[in-house]
């Protein structure tokens, strides 16, 4: 027998235990006496859920145990930037309109939904249903997050009517163009293109006003920079510089900014990051930690600001 029809089996064999994992029927008691959901219905749903134990192997092994130098390449690079171009013009209307409204530049909205499924070209092979319900009874490190997000997708495919076998996501369960996870598209998502429905599965505009919104609503602040490339003048002053500190102790520290178009700066943070011809230091500030809530990752946006970046560049 070869490997791969023993790995064939062996996945067959954990799906058909999706149903039995523990939890499941005292998570379908909560839902019925808490959201009066139909039991029959869940007990159907459920019994038809596939366990994915390759949705357990990718959130275990995550993108940001690389280093910078490989990081970064999979989303700065010349595809991504040229469909960032296409896709701007395209919704240039909606990405106007969502810096005027939520005060959030557009190239930051870009950045967003450019390194999240490059533009919804990649929104994610998994069933949500399959994914939530993997992690929320077999991954003990965030069960309880997981747990709340499956009641959410619950609760969202009720409210929207889709139907819980349909829908694709990653295999951490977002949803959509923005990849937003069922809380957040319950809390954040917005109908911005004004036909009635919020849709983040299929309209772009929806999914452009729903990121400003997000990035509103946990305290972007219009008119403050993201991050600014800085020169250091030896690691020896800087001393410790997990905390933030205001501007002019990291002058005086002897941390200067490249380019610095904002006037006196607020205060920030120094990050570093290994590049092919050493380190390059970052000054980061709040908003740079609004665009960490979307991926608890300093690879993660930074790649959202530098992507952004590139693209109003190439543009303009």
């Amino acid at each position: 027998m070869t490997k791969r029809l023993l790995l064939i089996l062996w996945l067959f064999h954990c799906s058909a235990q999706a149903a039995d994992l523990p939890g499941i029927p005292a998570f379908i008691d909560e839902m019925v006496h808490k959201h009066k959901f139909k039991r029959i219905e869940l007990q159907l749903a459920f019994s038809s859920a596939e366990y994915r134990p390759d949705v357990i192997e990718s959130i275990s092994k995550p993108a940001i145990l690389r280093p910078w130098v490989e990081y970064r390449p999979n989303f700065i690079n010349p595809q991504r930037i040229s469909l960032g171009v296409e896709y701007w013009v395209k919704y240039d209307d909606a990405f106007r309109r969502a810096e005027q409204q939520y005060g959030v530049p557009q190239e930051i909205l870009l950045g967003v939904i450019g390194v999240e499924t490059m533009y919804g070209r990649n929104t994610g092979r998994y069933r949500a249903l399959d994914a939530l319900t993997t992690l929320a009874f077999d991954y003990p490190r965030r069960a309880d997050f997981f747990r709340d997000e499956l009641e959410q997708y619950l609760l969202l495919s009720r409210d929207q009517g889709f139907d819980l076998f349909s829908l694709q996501a990653s295999y951490a369960g977002a949803l959509g163009i923005p990849q937003f996870m069922p809380s957040s598209y319950r809390r954040y998502a917005v109908d911005f293109n004004g036909n009635g429905t919020i849709d983040l599965l299929g309209e772009p505009e929806d999914a452009i006003g729903s990121v400003a919104n997000y990035l509103k609503q946990y305290g972007w602040r219009g008119g403050e920079p993201v991050a600014l490339l800085s020169r250091i003048d030896s690691e020896k002053r800087l001393g410790v510089v997990a905390d933030a500190r205001p501007f002019a102790a990291w002058r005086d520290a002897g941390v200067k900014p490249l380019k610095n178009g904002y006037g006196e700066l607020p205060p920030g943070w120094l990050l570093d990051f290994t590049v092919e011809s050493g380190k390059e230091y970052w000054l980061v500030f709040s908003n740079f930690n609004v665009i960490m809530r979307y991926n608890n990752s300093n690879y993660y946006a930074m790649s959202v600001y530098q992507l952004g970046e590139a693209i109003r560049n190439a543009r303009y």
